[in-house]
């Protein structure tokens, strides 16, 4: 995966703990970069799109 153009999260402050998204052949990866050898949670481009609805109008599903 270290060929992906990852792009960090404007919403992340000062420090290491940040979300990265890359987007590629209809898939979007997102990883933390505190740990960047962790975890690459793979997604749908409609599911992250509707995660991102979610949370932009703070709808709560759990």
């Amino acid at each position: 995966m270290a060929d992906l153009a990852w792009q960090k999260s404007s919403y992340c402050a000062q420090g290491n703990s940040c979300v990265h998204v890359a987007a590629r052949d209809r898939t979007v990866n997102v990883t933390e970069s505190s740990d960047p050898t962790g975890a690459i949670l793979r997604t749908t481009p409609t599911a992250w799109a509707a995660l991102l609805r979610s949370v932009k109008d703070g709808t709560n599903h759990g």
